[in-house]
């Protein structure tokens, strides 16, 4: 349960301490006061969304704490519009935040009677007092895994359809560019093996002139050096000489195998030319910058051509896995259709019952579970409280024939029986009983302080049929200051809260029949 609620710099609120006992407390104050300020803390240190607006003018942080039985909670906001959470000093996220305290406390504001007219929240009641959570859990797992397959098989039948529609033109290109039989640096030699065939007489020429000049038969090069003796005065310069001989015959005997490679072959170089120019049709025709890229092109039209034939095989296959993920997710929703439909009349009589407690004598409820047209997330469910509080008034959908007050009531009704059924160990009821009045007002209280027999129940009241029921009153009031307005709160003891409820009654001059009146209603009860 939530025992203390500390705020700083929030709002009105510079500073705000208040313990909070378990049972049912009441929360009153004129309208004004501050009391959905201090709501809205609570909700902020929650994991509401934070707004930096809410920083009381002039200061640069507000921080928020609550302290419940296991816990500690800790929001700081600051002026850069940037937020920090705490659970037991330990920095947590904003998300770990909102699930550790969906388990502590349940805030129904104002706006949430408007939830009943929800079709999807009118669900969530019945697999809350069914306590399909397991159930959920295994429905919505199998569910991911079936829309997960279904989308695999869509993608697969698109990418078929799309291949047969291409396949002509994919095996074409695939087809022209395995028929090249390209191969990497190709390119590169067959252009010097054309500059080379193209120019075979002037290569053959130089290379016979060479011979001659290193290795002819009258006065070569080499024959010359051959002659060159020096005295051996100039030893060293012998020894170059007959290295530069030696070098010089070898470059002969490499020039004269070359030239007998060279040959005059117009077919080749007729050759090497076509295949050029294939080559480059490629490279223009595929927009490639090299063989290598052609290559990779071709190796990736292979992969395609392969996959048309196994579209099939893999289509075959994704359909086998939709069809058992289909039969477990059947398996899923049927298991939770049978748990919704198992307790729905439980469900209408209890809150038939209540609502009679609360003045609608002649209500009637029913819950009608029937079939979805395909899979949802919540199952093959749909799900609509139909209401009618006259007699001989057809049921309709809640949305259409309660009122205001009738929806409060039903509302209350509600959270009643989910309480029944969950631990939630704190509820806060903002103004629940907008719409009622006298002796109904009195009946919620009571529902409400049955609740707070195994729970903390707190209510935001503008009632005083409601207040002297709590067991706690707290009151929420303003005071101006010559520097500002501020807002406090604080706990009311016997007299303080007969004063509380007869203004309640009268208005804040309350009359001695307003104050013999609030006595009479804590007396009571």
């Amino acid at each position: 349960m939530l025992k203390h609620l500390h705020i700083q710099n929030y709002a009105l609120i510079s500073h705000l301490d208040i313990d909070f006992d378990s049972g049912f407390s009441v929360l009153t104050g004129e309208t004004g006061a501050g009391k959905s300020i201090i709501l809205g803390a609570l909700a902020l240190v929650l994991g509401a969304r934070a707004d930096s607006k809410a920083i009381t003018d002039g200061e640069d942080k507000c921080i928020i704490e609550a302290e419940f039985d296991d816990c500690i909670i800790r929001r700081e906001l600051y002026s850069n519009g940037k937020s920090r959470s705490f659970v037991d000093d330990a920095l947590v996220t904003l998300q770990e935040l909102k699930t550790l305290s969906c388990r502590l406390i349940d805030i129904h504001s104002q706006h949430a009677n408007l939830l009943i007219e929800n079709v999807d929240f009118q669900l969530s009641i019945v697999d809350a007092i069914a306590g399909n959570d397991k159930l959920q859990t295994d429905y919505m797992n199998r569910y991911d895994n079936y829309t997960s397959a279904l989308q695999h098989l869509k993608e697969l039948q698109s990418l078929a359809q799309k291949s047969r529609e291409d396949a002509d033109y994919i095996q074409y290109r695939y087809r022209m560019l395995a028929e090249a039989d390209l191969q990497s640096g190709e390119i590169d030699n067959l252009e010097q093996e054309q500059y080379t065939l193209s120019h075979a007489e002037e290569i053959r020429a130089a290379l016979e002139n060479t011979v001659s000049t290193l290795n002819g038969e009258q006065e070569g090069v080499i024959d010359l050096l051959r002659t060159c003796k020096i005295d051996t005065i100039a030893q060293d310069l012998q020894e170059r000489i007959d290295s530069a001989r030696i070098e010089l015959q070898d470059i002969a005997e490499e020039a004269e195998r070359k030239l007998n490679q060279i040959e005059l072959n117009p077919k080749r170089l007729a050759w090497v030319e076509e295949r050029l120019d294939t080559l480059n049709g490629l490279l223009h025709k595929f927009s490639a910058e090299n063989i290598e890229e052609l290559i990779k092109m071709r190796d990736e039209l292979e992969t395609q051509v392969n996959r048309m034939d196994s579209f099939d095989f893999d289509i075959e296959l994704a359909q086998k896995d939709v069809n058992t993920k289909k039969e477990n997710l059947i398996k899923s929703a049927a298991a939770l259709t049978s748990s919704r439909k198992a307790v729905v009349s439980h469900i209408c009589k209890r809150l038939v019952a209540d609502m009679q407690k609360l003045g609608v004598a002649h209500a009637k409820i029913e819950i009608p579970i029937t079939p979805t047209s395909d899979f949802t997330p919540t199952g093959c469910d749909e799900v609509q409280i139909l209401f009618a509080a006259n007699l001989n008034q057809s049921l309709r959908p809640v949305s259409e024939v309660a009122s205001g007050g009738e929806i409060s009531r039903l509302m209350l009704c509600v959270k009643s029986l989910i309480a029944s059924t969950k631990g939630l160990p704190t509820i806060i009821f903002d103004e629940i009983d907008t719409g009622v009045s006298g002796d109904i007002a009195t009946q919620m209280a009571n529902i409400m302080r049955e609740m707070a027999r195994n729970r903390q129940i707190i209510a935001i009241t503008h009632l005083p049929q409601i207040a002297a029921l709590g067991q706690n009153h707290y009151k929420v009031y303003k005071e101006d200051t010559a520097y500002r307005t501020e807002t406090h709160i604080c706990r009311l003891n016997d007299e303080e809260r007969i004063t509380e409820i007869a203004s309640m009654l009268s208005g804040k001059n309350a009359s001695p029949e307003a104050i013999a009146n609030a006595k009479q209603l804590l007396c009571y009860h």
